[in-house]
C-alpha cells in the first residue's frame, strides 16, 4: 500500500488549507495515521495523528486549536484541516501510517509514508 499526500500550496498568513492523505494499492487498515512536517533546514516533526478505530486525535502543541485531523472511511482518506496558518507552518507535510501501536510521535514507528506536499505560508 502507498500513501499519497496532496493539497499543499501557497497561502497567506491567517488563511486555510486542507491536506488529504489517500491510500492506493491496498487497504487503509492502519492503526494510526499521522501527519509530520519538515521545514527548511529543520528536522521532521510530529504534527498530529488520528487513531483509525475510534478517530481519537492528538496534536502537537504548536498546532493545537488550529489544525484538525479527520477521516473518511468511504474514501479511505485522512484530512488535515489547517486554519489560521502562520509563516512558521511553512514545510513539506507528510502523512504516515502505522499498523502497530508504537510511539505516537516517533517516526520510526510509521512504516508507510506519502511523498509529501509543500505548504508555503506568506506573511
Amino acid at each position: 500500500v502507498q500513501l499519497q499526500a496532496s493539497g499543499g500550496g501557497l497561502v497567506q498568513a491567517g488563511g486555510s488549507l486542507r491536506l488529504a492523505c489517500a491510500a492506493s494499492g491496498g487497504s487503509f487498515t492502519f492503526y494510526r495515521i499521522a501527519w509530520f512536517r519538515q521545514a527548511p533546514g529543520k528536522e521532521r516533526e510530529f504534527v498530529g495523528a488520528i487513531r483509525w478505530s475510534d478517530s481519537m486525535t492528538h496534536y502537537a502543541d504548536s498546532v493545537k486549536g488550529r489544525f484538525t485531523i479527520s477521516r473518511d472511511n468511504a474514501k479511505n482518506a485522512v484530512y488535515l484541516q489547517m486554519n489560521s496558518l502562520k509563516p512558521e507552518d511553512t514545510a513539506v507535510y507528510y502523512c504516515a501510517g502505522a499498523r502497530l501501536v508504537g510511539q505516537l510521535r516517533d517516526q520510526r514507528d510509521y512504516n508507510y509514508w506519502g511523498q509529501g506536499t509543500l505548504v508555503t505560508v506568506s506573511s
